[in-house]
């Protein structure tokens, strides 16, 4: 991770939002009837029923209906299961409301999230046939709502992750060291995605995120990392020749309740009404993000206690790459050569990384690299930074 930015990736008041649609969405409208034509979703308790799983590319609206006693919220996603296609929220119990998305071919997920956090239930399989489709609207109202929909997955990550680091502080809390480090990892990958988001948001990245070498002197280590040491202690030649003392329960107390307040600051901050982003912000986060596995995650310094860097790797990229395809439209009208060049080192990358594990099932420890291996990993990186770099020039020239 790095210790200081020049500006912020993302903004939260005021901003000018000068970027185009992520997948073409329209303004959807409240509705208490579903719309003639329209696929069904029932949002229950339990479950997340669509009435179809295949459709015809062009216009498309999902009448959802919550059936359960929380309120809920709707999503199509891309089939990287990641980026929001478009959103239907706050759907109280017994209401139903539309979700009208221009949908091009492809394959994509719906998923309902009962209560609005969490992973969210009944994900499913959903294809769209046929012919590419122009884009609705004019220019204006696709940058409204693609910032509608990269403000909905950042909310989407850090509503998984308060709910992640609830789990794992349980664990935590209880003494259960081994599920906690089992968990470890995989929890921080919601953060890991959006993580030039936190760092906009002044001292809640050192608070939540600061390394034990990112630390002034004077100043308190406090979050995952501070957590980290305490449940991967290192040997004392580790450790700067000196034996690591164990956190008592009150010390554990309290920096879980320090990581639990700060996680929820970052919920509330991305949930705020005048919250959104700019163009600028969401090219630079793809390139914030890749820098971050440069600097920490392929030096093995992110993760220097665990040696769980190629989980970080992995949700940096994910991140990086949700951001791009936010705004590839744009860019392929400008160069496409170099959506092309992105294309093409996105899928190389991710191909590379693959070959050590991933997300669900655990990667490769950093410690078990060998110097070529991690060689091979940084001149991936360094293949998919040069024309990411890019990025953000092409955007805004």
């Amino acid at each position: 991770m790095t210790i200081l930015k020049t500006r912020p990736l993302l903004i939260t008041a005021g901003a000018a939002i000068t970027l185009l649609a992520l997948a073409g969405c329209v303004p959807n409208n409240a509705s208490s009837t579903d719309a003639a034509g329209a696929i069904t979703v029932d949002s229950s308790a339990d479950d997340c029923a669509v009435s179809a799983t295949t459709a015809t590319s062009g216009t498309l609206t999902f009448s959802v209906t919550n059936s359960g006693d929380q309120v809920t919220e709707f999503y199509l996603l891309a089939d990287d299961g990641l980026r929001i296609i478009g959103e239907v929220e706050n759907v109280g119990p017994g209401i139903s409301r539309d979700l009208v998305v221009q949908a091009q071919p492809g394959d994509y997920f719906t998923v309902c999230k009962p209560g609005m956090v969490g992973d969210g239930i009944g994900r499913a399989s959903f294809t769209v046939t046929g012919d590419k489709v122009q884009l609705a609207g004019d220019v204006q109202d696709q940058v409204d709502q693609a910032a509608v929909n990269y403000v909905a997955y950042v909310k989407d990550q850090v509503g998984q992750l308060v709910t992640g680091t609830q789990t794992f502080l349980d664990a935590y809390l209880a003494g259960d060291d081994q599920k906690a480090r089992d968990l470890y990892a995989i929890t921080r990958a919601n953060y890991e995605r959006i993580e030039p988001v936190a760092e906009s948001f002044g001292d809640l990245d050192p608070k939540i995120d600061f390394r034990e070498a990112d630390v002034a002197e004077g100043d308190e280590w406090t979050g995952w990392h501070r957590i980290e040491k305490d449940l991967f202690p290192p040997a004392a030649a580790d450790n700067g020749g000196v034996t690591y003392v164990p956190l008592t329960a009150a010390e554990r107390q309290d920096y879980a309740a320090k990581l639990t307040t700060d996680t929820q600051a970052l919920y509330d901050a991305v949930n705020a009404s005048d919250y959104t982003v700019t163009i600028d912000a969401i090219s630079n986060g793809a390139i914030g993000l890749m820098e971050e596995v440069a600097s920490g995650k392929i030096t093995g310094e992110e993760e220097i206690w665990s040696h769980t860097d190629l989980w970080d790797f992995q949700a940096n990229l994910e991140g990086a790459k949700v951001a791009y395809e936010g705004v590839r439209d744009i860019v392929e009208a400008k160069d496409p050569e170099l959506v092309k060049k992105l294309d093409d080192q996105f899928g190389s990358l991710q191909t590379l990384l693959a070959e050590y594990g991933n997300l669900d099932d655990g990667f490769t420890y950093y410690n078990d690299l060998t110097p070529d291996q991690v060689k091979q990993l940084a001149d991936g990186v360094n293949a998919l930074g040069e024309p990411l770099s890019q990025l953000t020039a092409t955007l805004v020239g």
